[in-house]
């Protein structure tokens, strides 16, 4: 089956970088929006019996809400059905409530599961996405194949120049986080021949409220990077940032693959005790000061590390292989 590659208007940025890597031009489509708020998606060239994938992050920005985005994916993958197309992938780098993925409170949605019976419903046969907040819960949503990538090489690859000879602690902000923490430290002290040490933070929420001071883990003199898979407000990572410095880090970074950045986030980024913050490219910081962006927020390229996972689909590769590190 020959390759397709569309992005949505919403992801064209993205998608050109990752048709760049793979060699090969963005798939032709129309999308229009029609007086009423309503609106069609549609291919622009044959898609019968090609390998299809379509590339759009599920966030929300200035243009269009989180649940834009995901009825113009969920329409354009019927019409790609319709239109006799041999394998469809959606290629989602944000994948959007991802973080309801079970039910805290009685009669909560499970919306996560949700999300994964329209993308089925529609005829989406495969979904690709990066580092979700609950791996077991978003496999366990699909029925079809669901392929998760991680981008820890990306941050290993950011910090190993960064530390340098320095001795470096890695911190989840909460028990919660401890196995990526661990994953991510695994794969520096790798990369750096030694050993990067390991802590994390207690962290209880009522009612919106979190609490909890106390810190697992050797903290004074060391480096520490705090690893998150997203950032909202800002909140969990401020009192992280806090923690280590009152425990005597010699500097302090922060990591998270989504920076959502609503509220008062860009407290948290301008915070002097925060060194950096290392975030990934599948939600762009438009929510920030672009100045504060340049002078604070590290923001690193996902577009061949896509490209690479859409080849290896493609060709039958593994798609295991691109998150080890």
């Amino acid at each position: 089956m020959e390759l397709r590659l569309f992005a949505l208007n919403a992801s064209r940025d993205l998608g050109e970088r990752v048709a760049r890597a793979l060699g090969l031009p963005l798939a032709p489509h129309e999308e229009r929006e029609f007086e009423d708020g309503e609106h069609k998606a549609r291919p622009l060239e044959s898609v019968r019996g090609r390998d299809v994938y379509v590339l759009v992050s599920l966030y929300g920005d200035l243009r269009q809400s989180v649940n834009d985005k995901l009825v113009r994916l969920l329409f354009f993958l019927g019409a790609l059905r319709d239109a006799s197309a041999g394998r469809i992938t959606a290629v989602i780098p944000y994948l959007c409530y991802a973080r309801k993925d079970r039910r805290s409170k009685s009669r909560d949605p499970v919306s996560t599961r949700y999300v994964a019976g329209l993308l089925e419903t529609v005829g989406a046969d495969r979904v690709l996405t990066l580092d979700v907040h609950n791996l077991a819960a978003y496999e366990n949503a699909f029925r079809i194949r669901a392929d998760h990538l991680q981008a820890k090489r990306l941050f290993v690859d950011e910090f190993v120049p960064r530390i340098g000879r320095e001795p470096v602690v890695v911190v989840s902000p909460d028990v919660g986080g401890v196995k990526r923490a661990e994953d991510f430290r695994q794969a520096l002290s790798r990369r750096l021949g030694r050993e990067a040490g390991g802590a994390f933070l207690e962290k209880y929420r009522s009612a919106g409220v979190v609490s909890g001071a106390a810190v697992v883990g050797d903290i004074e003199g060391r480096v520490a990077i705090i690893m998150d898979d997203l950032i909202s407000t800002g909140g969990t990572i401020a009192r992280a940032v806090a923690a280590c410095r009152s425990r005597g880090a010699k500097a302090v970074y922060a990591v998270a693959t989504h920076g959502i950045f609503v509220g008062e986030a860009a407290r948290m980024v301008a915070d002097s005790g925060l060194e950096r913050l290392v975030v990934t490219d599948t939600i762009p910081p438009f929510r920030l000061d672009p100045a504060l962006v340049r002078s604070k927020v590290t923001v690193l390229d996902t577009a061949p590390l896509f490209a690479e996972a859409i080849r290896r689909i493609h060709t039958g590769g593994s798609v295991v292989e691109l998150s080890e590190a």
